[in-house]
């Protein structure tokens, strides 16, 4: 398996993210509530099964924040790679996900209207890039305009094109 990000043509990924709690529990809880939700709404998104695509998850990395309000407490991060998305990439598709990652956020607490930016959050999920393509939407830019400038993003990336990591709560 390559680890290079040019050699990930069929691959999207998304960035998890939280440093409050939400329902779920703690930021680390909350991550491993989502995990499965996460992948039966791509699974949905795509109109796929999970037998016919290849998810790779990072493991769970504790980070400190980087931006935002000072006195924040520490984020439990993770990246989900998926191999294997069918169809060629476009604005409407990926708009689309955009919408169902911001209604997975919204059902364990966050609140995108009420938020400081980089601020405190129960669940945050980036989309990073799919496949090599490119979009400049108002909604949407991919890859994520500041991916290769967060360590908390690049690592557990690198990570998850390795191997999938299991997580226990």
């Amino acid at each position: 398996m390559s680890a290079s990000l040019a050699d990930q043509a069929c691959s999207l990924a998304v960035a998890l993210g939280a440093n409050r709690p939400s329902a779920a529990g703690s930021p680390q809880q909350t991550l491993i509530a989502v995990r499965p939700q996460l992948e039966q709404l791509l699974c949905d998104w795509a109109q796929i099964s999970l037998s016919r695509i290849s998810c790779s998850w990072s493991p769970l990395l504790e980070t400190a924040p980087v931006g935002g309000p000072p006195g924040q407490p520490m984020y439990c991060n993770a990246v989900l790679l998926i191999r294997g998305v069918p169809g060629a990439p476009d604005a409407e598709a990926a708009l689309a996900l955009l919408d169902r990652l911001r209604a997975l956020e919204a059902q364990y607490g966050r609140d995108r209207d009420r938020e400081v930016r980089w601020g405190p959050r129960s669940l945050d999920l980036d989309l990073l890039f799919w496949g090599d393509w490119r979009l400049e939407h108002p909604r949407l830019v991919l890859p994520h305009p500041r991916l290769h400038l967060r360590s908390f993003v690049m690592e557990p990336l690198l990570a998850a094109m390795q191997r999938s990591t299991h997580w226990r709560s």
